[in-house]
């Protein structure tokens, strides 16, 4: 866990001032509160968001000196998408952007130039998406969004994305008080792999609610998840926003970032 050194909201309002008058990063967890199965608890996107971000914070800070700062988290957002189930605590997608767009004024009189959303939950990505030119354009905030996205397992045909053997493996390395594998089962939306076009991550997505896909809100096959696999998996996500924060901390979208290979870039800046 992160020190209160990291911890933004543990800081005296003396603390913050000095923070603010550097070049800090906010970096923001972004879960959700919604039915993970009979298997999982509700809180697991929150849970995951917000382990990946403290530890990337900690470890881009003590690595190389980023100047990252770990902000409370945005739990309730936008995942109606399981409203059908018991446990869905969701707020519309008009109500996040706005909430996202506030937040970024507040940032800014903070102090803070750039912020790093760290997300868990894949409703909200297209919609975080959207913020991040909000945000640039309302509050010239340098904005970034890592979108975790669930690793499908050997038995889910490409269409883990819920509760299914990523989420439930990295939970059993996290949180394993909380995972009840006794009941764990697999709801794979096997009619899907016969499509050439639609789906997931295909050529055209779909609009889909939970009870189109499951009778219990998994998406996926959680019965073969393991710690091991969950702790693998959460250290590629850190490592993954621990390299991001690096070049977030320097990045100009003209420029990149210092020493990068701008070779290829000018030969092609010369065709309009």
């Amino acid at each position: 866990m992160i020190g209160p050194a990291r911890r933004y909201a543990d800081l005296s309002t003396v603390e913050a001032a000095r923070v603010g008058r550097g070049d800090p990063i906010a970096v923001i967890p972004t879960g959700a509160i919604e039915p993970h199965g009979p298997h999982l608890p509700l809180a697991t996107d929150l849970i995951v968001a917000e382990e990946v971000a403290a530890r990337a914070v900690a470890a881009a800070a003590a690595g190389a000196g980023v100047d990252a700062w770990l902000m409370p988290a945005l739990g309730y957002t936008k995942s109606d998408e399981h409203s059908s189930f018991p446990g869905a605590m969701w707020i519309t997608a008009d109500t996040l952007l706005s909430q996202v767009r506030e937040l970024g004024s507040a940032l800014s009189a903070s102090g803070f130039g750039r912020v790093l959303f760290v997300n868990c939950h894949g409703g909200n990505s297209a919609l975080l998406e959207v913020a991040l030119r909000e945000l640039r354009r309302r509050s010239g905030l340098r904005t970034f969004l890592y979108a975790g996205r669930a690793v499908p397992g050997p038995t889910e045909l490409g269409m883990g994305i819920h509760a299914g053997w990523a989420e439930t493996s990295m939970m059993l390395h996290l949180r394993p008080e909380l995972v009840d594998m006794s009941v764990a089962e697999a709801r794979v939306p096997t009619g899907l792999a016969g499509c050439q076009h639609i789906g997931f991550t295909g050529p055209v997505k779909f609009g889909w609610l939970a009870d189109d896909l499951s009778d219990t809100g998994v998406i996926g096959d959680p019965t073969g998840a393991e710690p091991d696999t969950g702790a693998r998996l959460v250290a590629d996500h850190v490592a993954t926003v621990v390299g991001a924060l690096a070049e977030i901390a320097v990045f100009d979208p003209a420029r990149g970032v210092p020493g990068a290979d701008l070779g290829v870039v000018a030969a092609a800046g010369g065709a309009r």
